[in-house]
């Protein structure tokens, strides 16, 4: 099959080198062979699946560089080190309640990893074990390079897994990764909820309704305000976090990522939903655009996250935003550690704390849920400012 036409729309995006190309070539091959088996059709939460974590090709499983100034986007531990030493005052408070051992989900480079181990060692409570679910090649090295050379004392405590442990006691984290999680989309047509996903139509993937078939359960009409309204619902996200209740045997789980309590993740002004995309630090809404060489996430309904917690038997701990979260955690002494008069130091970390808690960048949008189970200490991330009645 010849390669899939490049969406008008995304022309003015820059182009991959050849070799990447031939890569988004093969992974366009794969795809259209299961549009094809599917008679069609497939959801696009396969589309989003397929072009993120296929084997060898998908964006998270092949080795172009993803994270960073050199790759497609930046994340809080890759902006500043603030981010891992100040959420280690969390993790501190958990380890003095006899929570020492850390899960961390999608590692990613390795930064907060490395962040954290070393500023709990400091703290004196480094954690027993250290592991890392992350089901990516490339960034598994990469996590275990950035380790090694930021904190070799303390890599025998890290262990890279594969899954969810049958049974885990401690603290999780996982720093933006319930965005990358495949995402079922759904448009209103009157008063019933059709899905969306992938065909093919003109040479090039296209969006297409269901034919037929009900939406699964989860997808109320009256979520979705208006006609021709479109929203992402993270079914996948939602079974990861029951999984999670169902293996956490004490403990508290944080995720921090963007998106809303479900009255603002659904408001009418976000008609088109919340999909997005990056690639070369640029973002777009076209998910078609060079599979397997962008990043494609959703922002979260944090309600329906908060409710999967319950389900799997978790208890809602504190949900905030990221400025709030780092404030209570301490993120201004940890900036203090540096003289301010110190200017050629001190200068560029108070741009990244900025950067970090400034409600036009980073400090709104991004927010921190707190799940757990066995705990019933008021967390210290939470002490002011918990918006949990919101969800």
């Amino acid at each position: 099959m010849p390669r899939l036409a490049i969406p008008s729309q995304s022309a003015q995006l820059p182009a991959p080198s050849a070799e990447a190309l031939a890569l988004s070539e093969q992974l366009e091959q794969l795809i259209a062979a299961e549009i094809a088996r599917g008679g069609g059709w497939i959801p696009f939460a396969r589309y989003m699946e397929l072009a993120l974590y296929a084997p060898g090709l998908g964006y998270y499983m092949a080795g172009a560089r993803k994270l960073g100034r050199d790759g497609d986007f930046v994340t809080s531990p890759e902006i500043s080190r603030l981010f891992g030493r100040t959420l280690a005052r969390q993790v501190q408070q958990l380890a003095d309640l006899g929570l020492g051992e850390v899960l961390e989900i999608g590692a990613g480079s390795g930064a907060l990893a490395a962040e954290l181990l070393l500023e709990l060692d400091r703290l004196g409570c480094a954690p027993h074990r250290y592991l890392i679910l992350e089901l990516s090649p490339d960034l598994r090295d990469r996590s275990r390079d950035t380790l090694a050379a930021r904190a070799p004392h303390l890599l025998e405590r890290v262990a890279w897994l594969n899954q969810l442990p049958p049974a885990f006691t401690g603290v999780v984290i996982g720093n933006e990764v319930l965005d990358a999680m495949p995402a079922h989309v759904f448009q209103r047509e009157g008063g019933s909820i059709r899905e969306l996903g992938a065909t093919i139509k003109d040479g090039k993937f296209a969006w297409s309704p269901r034919v037929s078939g009900a939406a699964p359960a989860g997808t109320d009409p009256s979520c979705f305000p208006a006609d021709s309204y479109r929203s992402e619902v993270q079914f996948i996200a939602r079974a990861f976090i029951r999984s999670l209740g169902g293996a956490l045997a004490r403990g508290v789980a944080l995720f921090l990522d963007y998106g809303f309590p479900r009255r603002e993740y659904y408001h009418p002004q976000r008609a088109g939903g919340t999909l997005m995309c990056h690639y070369r630090h640029r973002a777009h809404d076209d998910p078609f655009f060079l599979p397997g060489l962008q990043d494609i996430t959703t922002h979260l309904d944090f309600t329906a996250i908060a409710d999967a917690g319950r389900e799997g038997g978790l208890d809602l701990l504190g949900y905030t935003n990221q400025a709030q979260f780092l404030v209570n955690c301490g993120i201004t002494d940890v900036l203090a550690e540096t003289p301010a008069d110190d200017v050629a130091t001190y200068a560029p970390l108070a741009a990244q704390a900025q950067k970090l808690i400034s409600p036009a960048e980073m400090g709104e949008i991004f927010k921190v849920i707190a799940l757990g189970r066995g705990v019933s200490a008021p967390l210290r991330g939470y002490a002011a400012g918990d918006r949990s009645h919101t969800l």
